[in-house]
């Protein structure tokens, strides 16, 4: 490892505060991956018969349990369940519904308070609320983290060009990105929504094609500054080429605030897709988000538990982002030492 980086991780792991959101957002990130496990409608595991099951990841028929219908098991019908207990046992998840299961069994009409069966409530459409913020999450963090990383791609690439080349290039593409960055995303995202079905990779592919832009400044900035230095003219001189040019001694330099920059990307786009959903143009309609959880909560003010357990979620996830941002900056300015 090299000494800088060993110095930076050593800053990083100095801030206590970015360290231990670093270690709770990857805990909520792998819950959120593993949402499957944890909140479904179907058993993890059936003993029947002498056989294993695995109803999360196969499906199977009412027949291989003795049931009548050809089929896939309905494992909550008590029929089914009498059917399985008779000749072996289910191993259900700790939230046995998933963020589409109606919970037909409850006491009162939805949307239900929290209680012992249903943690954090049910929403008014009598769905779970816990198995909808974890699929929720995951669909979330998922979006952010792919719209994050593309974009750095794209973003990073076009600030290399720009700066690297200057002149002609930089004052082309600056036009371009004052044009491309003045058009209005969220009208073009009304206007598209009345023409096709929204959906995870439409919305994904439609942001983009803007989200790259927040990086080029910063890439273009720290390659202006950088293609000037003696080593990078004596790289030149020498004959090496511009490609190797910009791998090994000019992004290096631009990275850094790349790097720094890249959780408050992420922050942002969560909050993109969470206010889209609010709004009714993003993922399609029954789908786990945020924003229509919050969307419910507006429409429910009599289940305050609606509009909390959002705002909660939101409020941790981006506050956790944002000390983990303010942690990586630190680690590496170099104006600032090891306390």
């Amino acid at each position: 490892m090299r000494p800088i980086t060993r110095r930076r991780l050593l800053a990083f792991k100095a801030n206590r505060r970015g360290f231990w959101s670093l270690w709770i957002f990857l805990a909520i990130f792998l819950l959120s991956l593993g949402a499957d496990l944890i909140a479904n409608d179907k058993p993890l595991l059936v003993r029947y018969d002498g056989g294993w099951y695995v109803p999360v990841v196969k499906v199977y028929a009412e027949t291989t349990f003795g049931g009548d219908f050809p089929t896939e098991a309905d494992y909550r019908a008590p029929e089914v369940q009498a059917l399985i207990q008779e000749k072996g046992w289910m191993l259900w998840p700790l939230v046995p519904y998933r963020y589409d299961t109606v919970i037909e069994d409850l006491d009162r009409p939805a949307p239900v308070p929290p209680n012992r069966q249903q943690w954090l409530g049910t929403d008014d459409q009598a769905r779970d609320l816990v198995a909808r913020l974890l699929y929720g999450l995951r669909v979330s963090l998922l979006f952010g983290l792919i719209l994050a990383s593309v974009s750095a791609v794209i973003g990073i690439a076009a600030g290399a060009v720009q700066g690297y080349y200057g002149g002609l290039t930089d004052l082309l593409f600056q036009r371009f990105i004052e044009v491309w960055s003045g058009l209005p995303v969220l009208y073009l995202l009304i206007l598209l929504s009345s023409l096709v079905q929204p959906g995870f990779w439409w919305l994904l592919g439609t942001m983009m094609l803007f989200s790259w832009i927040a990086l080029v400044g910063v890439v273009r900035a720290e390659v202006l500054r950088t293609r000037n230095f003696d080593y990078v003219r004596a790289a030149r001189a020498l004959g090496v080429g511009d490609g190797a040019i910009l791998r090994r001694h000019v992004l290096p330099n631009a990275m850094v605030a790349t790097v720094t920059f890249l959780p408050f990307l992420l922050n942002s786009a969560i909050g993109v897709l969470t206010s889209l959903d609010f709004l009714g143009f993003g993922l399609p309609p029954g789908s786990p988000s945020l924003g229509e959880m919050l969307a419910q909560g507006k429409n429910n003010l009599h289940a305050p538990w609606l509009g909390i357990t959002a705002f909660l979620s939101l409020a941790v996830i981006m506050t956790l982002l944002v000390f983990i941002g303010e942690a990586v900056r630190d680690a590496f300015d170099p104006r600032r030492g090891l306390r």
